[in-house]
């Protein structure tokens, strides 16, 4: 006798669910690499973040 057909399309649901995961973390990863590629260089190798910042306490923002 063979095994029951629920255990097959199991499987199948199951290999599907990864392929479509796959396929979902891919286009993520590709994403984001277009939008590093569309970020403007940081400026003479400073961190933008710190732009403007000055040592010691800053000042209040309000």
């Amino acid at each position: 006798m063979g095994k029951p057909a629920k255990v097959t399309q199991g499987k199948r649901n199951r290999e599907h669910a990864q392929r479509v995961k796959r396929q979902e973390k891919e286009a993520r990863r590709l994403q984001r690499k277009a939008e590093k590629a569309d970020r403007p260089a940081p400026i003479d190798g400073e961190d933008p973040d710190l732009v403007g910042l000055r040592l010691g306490p800053q000042p209040p923002l309000y």
